[in-house]
């Protein structure tokens, strides 16, 4: 058996918990929380301080890390793989290189590794624009997301003095779908292809305006894009953005030869973004230990793991079924 350990338990964090309990080569040894142990309830999996993590230091073969991006990761990922080897969803784009040199650093050091940036984009649709382009590299991709709650931008405008709780909506803009789709290949701004619509519930005596201006200044979450800020009471926010659904597509269109047309596309419609995400970033706890013991270190992403280090199954059996 896999022994997971899980750091930090919002709603990712449970997302991995629901995974993991039904992956059937895995154990979860326990829930690491800078909250009060006391107050962390979880589906069954014990929790601890995070303190106290380096005492399961032998008992845990990957560490599956759920802070955010903004804060969290930067900091994290390389402080674990110090002890522990290490998967998480850092989604910050314009920083994934310099969080992958840190955390190569780091995991070389140790002799650990560390996949970084799993989920679904950074992720599968990472993947699937890698594909893309290499199948098709006379054409233009185009990544859409949403309609759906982005955990991490959610995740960013709570962060901000005097936000008590917060739901972001990305949302892809329809004329700019609809001139992909039909093969038009035009060229769109950041501005021109998604609006992000913020619902907020803020704190007693918090700044409206100074949230506002925080939100749509944001770099690399907001600062590109028509944002929209919406105050509202917590009932509200809890009546009306309970769910947390995502989805989006990736797409591409290009030709093989003049007058020969040709369009990819991968779509995902999630009723649970933190679910589906801790099922991505479980299958590549399994990986990590995989590859953990045929020696690899450093730093991993999804483009260095091979697909059949994320399943149950035998080479044998998908070679058989599913090849």
């Amino acid at each position: 058996m896999i022994r997971i350990g899980i750091c930090g338990y919002g709603n990712l964090g449970r997302g991995v918990e629901i995974a993991v309990q039904k992956a059937e080569d895995m154990a979860l040894i326990g829930v690491f929380t800078r909250r009060n142990p006391s107050t962390v309830q979880t589906l069954g999996t014990k929790v601890y301080p995070i303190e106290e993590v380096l005492k399961f230091k032998d008992q845990i073969d990957v560490m599956i890390l759920c802070g955010g991006s903004a804060t969290d990761l930067p900091n994290q990922t390389p402080e674990f793989v110090k002890n522990f080897n290490v998967v998480d969803s850092f989604d910050t784009h314009a920083h994934i290189y310099m969080h992958y040199a840190h955390v190569d650093e780091m995991a070389k050091k140790s002799e650990k590794l560390g996949i970084i940036s799993t989920g679904w984009d950074p992720g599968m649709f990472s993947l699937n624009r890698l594909y893309m382009e290499a199948i098709l590299p006379n054409g233009t991709d185009y990544t859409f997301w949403g309609k759906g709650v982005s955990q991490g931008h959610s995740d960013a405008i709570r962060r901000i003095k005097g936000v008590k709780d917060a739901r972001q909506y990305t949302i892809p803009k329809e004329e700019a779908l609809a001139r992909v789709r039909s093969g038009e290949n035009p060229v769109l701004s950041t501005r021109e292809k998604h609006l992000r619509d913020c619902y907020v519930v803020l704190e007693a005596d918090a700044d409206a305006q100074y949230v506002e201006d925080q939100i749509k200044t944001m770099p690399n979450y907001f600062d590109e894009y028509d944002t929209y800020v919406h105050f509202i009471s917590q009932a509200e926010l809890d009546r009306n953005h309970k769910g947390i659904p995502h989805g989006g597509f990736v797409i591409r269109t290009g030709n093989t030869q003049n007058g020969v047309h040709h369009k990819i596309e991968y779509s995902l419609k999630l009723d649970s973004n933190p679910e589906f995400t801790g099922s991505v970033m479980t299958a590549y706890a399994r990986a990590c230990y995989r590859l953990s013991q045929e020696g690899r270190t450093g730093a991993m992403t999804v483009f260095d793991v091979a697909p059949k280090y994320l399943s149950t199954k035998s080479l044998e059996e998908l070679l058989k079924h599913s090849l």
